[in-house]
């Protein structure tokens, strides 16, 4: 099997275009002898210990650079997360042992009086002309792969942390080349295509279903800092894509864009992503001429679910049959869902449970956690964290994390189905659903809507909206709304519902709310914050909204 040195190497008299950022343009050749540098730079500035290099950069061409380097030697690349601060950021790095940081003037500064472990004293910043310098005796000479075995540890890729501190995924040279060769399958890249990312390449979502499939084939790499949703249909145009990857909630921001008459006139071609709203992957396609591709799926990669024609409307596809939806406590298989003829879920405390895998899959372990291995390892499966249910077809529907849990009423449920359905509401950009402390037991639900732009809040609309959702759970209209401008994300644009939870309803945002279970939903004040203190107080319940 090959290393990605190999794919590195094959492109070293390569004369198509390799690379595209901003004005600039580079061949695979001239990229090739760039990454070939760096590798250089690396060799002479390695101290003992493991070869890790910490990147902590936007989507610039110096990342791409950093992963071709590592490649040709046999190092690591660790993908730091620019939106980590202080003491969070430190532990990323020396948790990973980072040897050497790469970073450039607007971000340096972050790391001002950290103690970086191996990394102190060890740091590149690319816009700096030492830079250039230190670069210089290593440019010009024939670019070389070292010796090394496939399953050499190649990249440490952070979870997202939506639940705790991120842990960091270990990815090998193996591995990378089984995804990104399932990559080439899926989306046909050739030497020919275009592939847009503006998905950071920190995280594996760029790089597994991006980057590393278009080294392979050949095709080239057009670069944007981060995400702009403004700027995504000019940046197509602009640099001839014809392919880009995505996630969910940045796909969302692009439909709340103008639509224009001719935003179908473009070269893209294909898309490929997760966790994007079925109604969105609709409108994507009819607004921009665009076919995209839907997966489940971690940076994990021990379990995935696919998409296939005629499946039911919200499913999440079809598994291998080792993939099954079993019950966290008792480790048996949860029973089918059932649903009414309106399409509502009957038995959700029994059918939703934790979507496993009966093999590890292609799950290399976490870095320094064995903790975090066994927890994600147990009894030979692979225990993904997300929640599911199966319909009697088999078809997985997508139902939260297991940290998503709510109880309302001594009825179980989670999240993601109520925002399917809020996904519904006109003139909505995101939702989110999730549970906030009843005054007197267990939870209610809080959901929050961001809208489209100039778009009034209109409460009689909303709670009409409910009324009319066949497929809305008894128990899962909202009690709580607020409205948001932004919601809080992971830099990998996943909505980070714990700030949620913990802000609740002590938050300046217009928050509305239905003080009794008729869907009446009024605004939600001082007075209203006052009265509610004091019921959780008389509950000996105060506790939970820190008060």
């Amino acid at each position: 099997m090959p290393t990605f040195a190999d794919h590195v190497l094959a492109h070293a008299e390569d004369d198509n275009v390799a690379l595209l950022f901003e004005d600039r343009t580079w061949t695979y050749r001239e990229w090739v002898a760039e990454c070939s540098a760096r590798a250089g730079l690396f060799q002479h500035m390695r101290v003992p210990g493991v070869p890790h290099v910490g990147v902590l950069l936007e989507n610039v061409p110096d990342f791409t650079m950093w992963l071709g380097a590592a490649a040709l030697i046999g190092a690591t690349v660790v993908g730091i997360n620019p939106t980590r601060r202080g003491s969070e950021l430190a532990r990323d790095i020396t948790y990973t042992e980072c040897q050497l940081i790469i970073t450039e003037s607007a971000q340096v500064r972050l790391l001002d009086g950290l103690d970086l472990g191996a990394a102190n004293g060890r740091i590149l910043v690319i816009d700096d002309p030492a830079y250039g310098a230190a670069l210089e005796p290593h440019r010009g000479l024939p670019a070389a792969g070292l010796s090394y075995s496939p399953e050499t540890q190649y990249l440490l890729l952070f979870t997202s942390g939506t639940s705790g501190a991120p842990k960091a995924v270990i990815t090998s040279h193996s591995r990378l080349h089984n995804v990104a060769g399932a990559m080439m399958g899926i989306t046909a890249l050739t030497h020919d295509d275009v592939t847009y990312i503006s998905m950071p390449l920190f995280h594996s979502n760029a790089l597994f279903t991006a980057w590393a499939p278009s080294v392979v084939a050949g095709a080239a790499v057009a670069l944007r800092r981060t995400f702009s949703a403004s700027g995504f249909l000019p940046d197509v145009r602009r640099f001839g894509a014809t392919y880009f990857n995505y996630v969910g909630k940045p796909l969302a921001y692009i439909l709340a864009t103008p639509e224009l008459d001719d935003d179908a006139d473009n070269t893209l071609r294909r898309g490929y992503g997760n966790e994007a709203a079925e109604a969105d992957l609709m409108r994507f396609t009819q607004r921009f001429g665009c076919t995209l591709s839907d997966g489940y799926g971690q940076t994990e990669t021990g379990a995935s679910i696919i998409r296939v024609p005629g499946m039911p409307a919200g499913a999440l596809g079809v598994g291998a049959p080792t993939i099954r939806v079993l019950n966290a406590d008792m480790g048996d298989e949860c029973p089918r869902a059932e649903f009414d003829d309106d399409g509502r879920l009957l038995n959700a405390d029994e059918a939703i449970g934790e979507i496993v895998n009966g093999t590890r899959g292609t799950f290399e372990g976490y870095w320094n956690n064995p903790e975090a291995n066994s927890e994600r390892l147990r009894d030979g499966a692979y225990w993904t964290g997300d929640l599911a249910y199966r319909d009697a077809e088999g078809y997985f529907y997508f139902a939260g994390r297991s940290a998503d849990w709510v109880r309302v009423d001594g009825e179980n449920f989670s999240g993601a189905p109520i925002e399917r359905i809020l996904m519904r509401f006109p003139n909505l950009v995101l939702a989110a659903a999730y549970g906030v402390p009843d005054a007197e037991i267990g939870d209610r639900v809080m959901c929050a809507l961001q809208l489209n732009d100039g778009v009034t809040f209109d409460p009689v609309a909303f709670a009409t909206f409910l009324n009319e959702q066949p497929d809305l759970g008894s128990k899962w209209a909202p009690t709580f709304v607020r409205i948001v401008h932004d919601f809080p994300m992971t830099q990998t644009n996943k909505i980070l519902k714990r700030e949620l939870v913990k802000e609740q309803w002590r938050v300046p945002d217009e928050i509305w709310w239905r003080a009794s279970k008729s869907l009446e939903y009024s605004p939600f004040g001082a007075a209203d914050a006052e009265t509610l203190s004091t019921r959780f107080m008389a509950a000996g319940r105060s506790h939970l909204i820190g008060a």
